[in-house]
């Protein structure tokens, strides 16, 4: 059964001397006042990410993992759980004192986020930077969220792409696929000091084209680099020499 959305009202409270307060005082009463503005309504119908009838999820990640929302006019919120749905480009997120409800955050004027991601046996525990992306050629994507891997002179940014393909067992010669399937992909992007805006690959071919004042070549690990953390490493080896 096809999942029903609800556009929830949301009235941002005005900027006031609420926002000059202490980090103490944001993740408190005003802080969880501000937040509350922004999902007045009924609860949206969240998917559980992997149904019967798909594969893949639409989520960046499928916890529900702590955030910390940056507003475009400084308001100040408290933390809360969200669920960043790239699929269908939007925020959700799990009230404190309602955990059972999922709410659809109405996010215009939301600039940003950091995400916090608890420790694993395979990673420690990291905060992960969000942002719009307001340098993109494409007007359609200027206000999807884009992760800050390296910022400096130089900023790299991963664009997080979800696609669906719907299920073609329907079709006569087709492959019989019964099930959606959602696709992952990303692309890569080098902003540099100049605002110049590079699509590429992460490698060290690409970054040393994009950014030659660098010296990529000439810094511990470019050879070896493969990953995005990888890279930002070698990034901010590279520009703090």
């Amino acid at each position: 059964m096809k999942a029903r959305y609800i556009a929830l009202l949301a009235g941002l409270l005005p900027l006031s001397a609420a926002a000059q307060q202490s980090a103490a005082d944001q993740m408190g009463a005003a802080g969880q006042a501000n937040l509350n503005s922004l999902v007045a309504g009924a609860p949206t119908v969240v998917p559980g990410g992997n149904s019967a009838n798909t594969v893949g999820s639409p989520y960046l990640d499928k916890r529900w993992l702590p955030a910390r929302l940056k507003m475009s006019n400084n308001l100040p919120l408290a933390p809360v759980p969200i669920k960043v749905d790239i699929l269908n480009q939007r925020l959700l997120m799990r009230p404190l004192n309602k955990p059972t409800d999922s709410l659809q955050l109405n996010d215009q004027l939301v600039a940003g986020f950091e995400l916090d991601e608890p420790a694993t046996p395979l990673a420690p525990a990291r905060t992960r930077i969000f942002r719009r992306f307001t340098e993109s050629p494409n007007p359609r994507h200027q206000a999807d969220y884009v992760e800050v891997l390296h910022k400096g002179r130089y900023t790299l940014l991963r664009r997080y792409i979800k696609q669906l393909n719907k299920a073609d067992s329907h079709q006569a010669y087709g492959s019989s696929r019964n099930y959606d399937e959602i696709l992952d992909s990303s692309q890569y992007f080098l902003l540099r000091p100049d605002k110049k805006l590079v699509p590429l690959k992460l490698t060290l071919k690409m970054l040393q084209a994009a950014a030659p004042e660098l010296a990529l070549k000439t810094v511990s690990g470019a050879e070896t680099a493969k990953t995005d953390t990888d890279w930002a490493a070698v990034l901010a080896t590279a520009e703090a020499r």
